[in-house]
């Protein structure tokens, strides 16, 4: 390797130099990780845990407490079993041979808790359970936590039952979680994941036109799956989310490739520069390479402050998200190097395309937002404000029934009883654990209760067990969001501090508990992200004004990303064009903090990939105008692609049937595409040029105690 030219290399050059030296046992190393890995993705399932738990929050107890007692109910809703009678028959007619079929399914599947007409005491009148046309009932069946992602095999084996004790009767389930899947699975993380990688290696083809396409895909292979080998590990030290592996996949995806483009497409321009094969290796580790390690630990930070919130499962969230660009750059900075130096130059072929040259369009684009940067300034800030107007308005709660899967016996079911007269709330029942001795009383007092349709008190050991009875109400309408909890919240207020009385728990009170410890936490959650985000860039970008700017058009990038999500999603503008479902109503209350976590730092990688060239393009002499120009036109089309891969990754995502991860998808999706393009090709370059030397302002002070060299500002 020629190092003449390499006086003193930066640590990331370093590193490859000894990544070069050692390139046989570098590869075989990682060559040995990806088969391990390919085995922890096989058996990682069975170890990743499908616990919601929400520590110290009245509804979460109340449910734990159902399952102690029951075995089922409590921290999940209830499949709503539908049994249609013949033609030419009603319900009133075959009640006792529908009473016989769900009690020898109870029988068949003690596991299960199945509340029918039949079973049905208190207020409640068993006509509450039957359609205006006689023609239709319906059972609340609680089972116990299902722990896959697969079907509900004792849910399915208890509806099979009253199915086989009830010949000639039509015989289905809806409920809220049937509702949400469509009653099916959805295409895998599997199949997500091989179709977010064809789209990525067709914006690859474009990039490189030439075989080094591969050396993208091969470096997010690696990086995927040696991050589940880790994540198998840290399944025998601490619980983590089945989302995971979800986000490994297809963030895995986009991130290890967005940062393989960078360096790849760094030593391309280096050689066409003239430096030798080795050099050009050196070289594209310490500039891109620098700017990879910056971007990997915004991503990790941005991840990691999940863990400030009271949520174990949003923990295993931000503790399992942050090993994808911790490990990506791993990969990034050893894999790469020895493979560039082992095959890099022969895979350039055809050598079509080279990187001698900066983007002419992109260049001419800096150069027209720097001549009007007030201008394009304002432009940008009046697309992200009538982006960001709807989110004055969101709602957070869950995604109403209308707008889940159109498509499937759940959906025909719920539309049939709703039509029926059956309240909207029965896919929401609310419980209410009591002592039994005052069920009977307490269930009396409850029926008055604005917005109850009826109050159940279940006969026998459908609700009564080992002294306590748990209370099961029927709202009038579907308790999912801020908008509809009232009848939950007056339950809670009637039932507040009175002798017996355990707790409220449900669907509805489950969420309200979510939002009190997840919301009541982001405050501190955003001040330790900033802090932490802004000491990060501001020593990466030797700029107090640079890391301060980038940290506040991140907060307004996302702030945006929720305004169009709440006017496609919650108001229905557009998800029905592309989805066929209607507005939700809300935005699931879970979304917003899971994308405010991952677009936080994804969406900063764009800002440093751009900044961390300006910079470099200004220290090598030139104004700021003029480094705004050259650093816009060598990462201008980087960065559309780098956003355009991940964003089919998230594609990909959507495709899955449960509306609340279309929701989740399309916001991370639209949030990249935001900001690499308003954002960050229009508003980041036009304030740099505003800015002039105010951009490169760093007091000495600040510099010593981050251990930087300030350079003086041209």
């Amino acid at each position: 390797m020629n190092t003449s030219s390499h006086v003193s290399f930066s640590s990331t050059g370093r590193l490859a130099v000894v990544m070069i030296r050692h390139r046989r046992i570098v590869m075989l190393s990682w060559v040995i990780l990806l088969l391990a890995g390919g085995y922890a993705a096989s058996h990682l399932s069975s170890r990743l845990s499908y616990d919601f738990s929400l520590p110290g929050q009245s509804a979460y107890t109340t449910g734990t407490k159902v399952v102690q007692t029951f075995g089922n109910g409590g921290r999940t809703s209830p499949s709503v079993v539908v049994v249609t009678v013949p033609n030419g028959e009603t319900v009133s007619s075959k009640a006792a041979t529908i009473a016989a079929a769900f009690a020898k399914a109870r029988n068949e599947n003690p596991r299960v808790r199945i509340v029918d007409a039949a079973v049905a005491g208190g207020p409640a009148k068993s006509q509450a359970f039957v359609t205006r046309d006689d023609r239709q009932t319906f059972a609340l069946l609680f089972a116990p936590v299902n722990q896959s992602l697969g079907t509900d095999h004792v849910t399915d084996a208890a509806i099979a039952s009253i199915a086989r004790a009830l010949p000639g009767f039509s015989v289905g389930a809806t409920g809220i979680d049937k509702l949400s899947s469509g009653g099916s699975s959805g295409p895998g993380v599997l199949v997500e994941t091989m179709v977010g990688g064809v789209g990525a290696l067709a914006v690859l083809l474009f990039v490189f036109a030439s075989v080094l396409a591969l050396v993208p895909l091969l470096i997010a292979a690696v990086a995927i799956l040696a991050t589940f080998l880790v994540l198998l590990v840290l399944t025998y030290i601490t619980p983590v989310s089945f989302i995971v592996q979800f986000l490994v996949a297809l963030v895995g995806l986009g991130v290890a490739i967005d940062y393989s483009l960078l360096v790849v497409t760094r030593w391309r321009e280096e050689r066409a520069h003239g430096l030798p094969n080795e050099d050009a290796i050196v070289r594209a580790m310490e500039t891109a390479g620098r700017a990879v390690v910056v971007s990997g630990l915004t991503v990790a930070i941005g991840l990691l402050s999940l863990i400030v919130l009271p949520v174990p499962f949003l923990r295993s969230m931000g503790i399992g998200g942050m090993l994808i660009p911790i490990i990506s750059v791993a990969v990034v900075l050893t894999l790469l190097p020895a493979l560039l130096a082992s095959v890099g130059p022969r895979w350039d072929w055809p050598h079509i395309r080279t990187e001698s040259q900066a983007s002419r369009a992109w260049s001419r684009w800096a150069t027209g937002v720097a001549r009007h940067p007030v201008l394009s300034a304002a432009a940008a800030v009046a697309l992200l404000g009538a982006a960001t107007a709807p989110v004055f308005f969101i709602r957070v709660g869950q995604t109403s029934a209308a707008a889940q899967a159109q498509k499937g016996t759940a959906h025909t079911l719920y539309d049939e009883l709703v039509a029926g007269g059956v309240p909207p709330g029965v896919i929401t029942p609310i419980e209410v654990l009591v002592g039994s001795g005052v069920a009977a009383t307490t269930a009396h007092e409850l029926a008055g209760v604005t917005g109850i349709s009826s109050v159940i008190l279940p006969r026998g050991t459908s609700g009564t067990r080992h002294g306590l009875t748990d209370l099961m109400l029927i709202p009038s309408v579907e308790t999912v969001d801020s908008a509809t909890l009232g009848p939950v919240r007056a339950v809670e207020q009637v039932v507040n501090g009175r002798p017996g009385v355990i707790g409220v728990t449900g669907a509805g009170a489950g969420q309200q508990a979510f939002s009190s410890a997840v919301y009541g936490n982001v405050p501190l959650m955003i001040l330790v992200l900033a802090i932490l985000m802004f000491v990060l860039l501001a020593r990466a970008f030797r700029s107090v004004i640079l890391a301060l700017k980038a940290v506040a058009l991140n907060v307004v990038s996302l702030a945006a990303t929720f305004g169009i999500l709440t006017w496609f999603w919650q108001d229905g503008h557009g998800s029905r064009f592309i989805f066929n479902i209607p507005a939700t109503g809300a935005i699931t209350f879970w979304v917003p903090i899971t994308v405010f976590a991952f677009l936080f730092g994804l969406s900063m990688d764009y800002e440093v990939f751009i900044l961390a060239r300006i910079r470099e393009e200004h220290d090598a002499g030139r104004s700021t105008p003029e480094a705004v120009v050259n650093g816009l036109g060598r990462t201008g089309r980087l960065v559309t692609c780098a956003a355009l891969i991940l964003f089919l990754a998230f594609a990909s995502l959507a495709s899955a049937p449960v509306t609340d991860l279309k929701v989740m998808a399309t916001g991370l999706g639209i949030g990249i595409l935001l900001d690499a393009t308003i954002v960050r090709a229009l508003l980041v370059p036009s304030l740099v040029v505003l800015l002039g030397r105010l951009n490169w302002w760093f007091p000495p002070k600040l510099a010593r105690l981050l251990g930087v060299r300030v350079q003086a500002a041209r």
